[in-house]
């Protein structure tokens, strides 16, 4: 895949991503707690986690503007999302009340991490 397919394709994974972030991660809170809100019953961490992914989302919109500009967050996206899946990955197996993360934002987030990585541009110079 040529860099300029790649920034293509990017643009759209950022936009793709940064809207699920801002529009979905707090409904899929809601309707599938076991899979998407770590603990059980009301918790202040769900809606401290909601605002910092609304926000990552924003930002990642911003991001599909200039991609190449904002490789620093893209990288970020995709190591934080690598290691926020690991460590819930790790308790969701030693917990079984939190199994349900391993087939819901456990997964999502390896998903995020690796369209992301893909798609981003191998060269520094890239026509846009």
């Amino acid at each position: 895949m040529s860099d300029e397919t790649r920034m293509f394709y990017l643009r759209i994974a950022l936009i793709a991503f940064g809207l699920i972030f801002i529009l979905a991660i707090y409904p899929l809170t809601i309707l599938w707690p076991s899979g998407w809100a770590w603990g059980h019953g009301h918790s202040h961490y769900a809606m401290m986690i909601v605002g910092v992914y609304a926000t990552l989302g924003i930002f990642l919109l911003l991001a599909s503007r200039d991609p190449l500009g904002s490789s620093s967050l893209i990288w970020f996206t995709v190591w934080s999302s690598v290691v926020h899946a690991a460590i819930m990955a790790v308790q969701a197996t030693q917990d079984p009340a939190e199994g349900g993360h391993l087939i819901g934002d456990v997964p999502a987030l390896l998903l995020v991490a690796i369209v992301l990585a893909v798609l981003m541009p191998r060269s520094k110079m890239v026509s846009t």
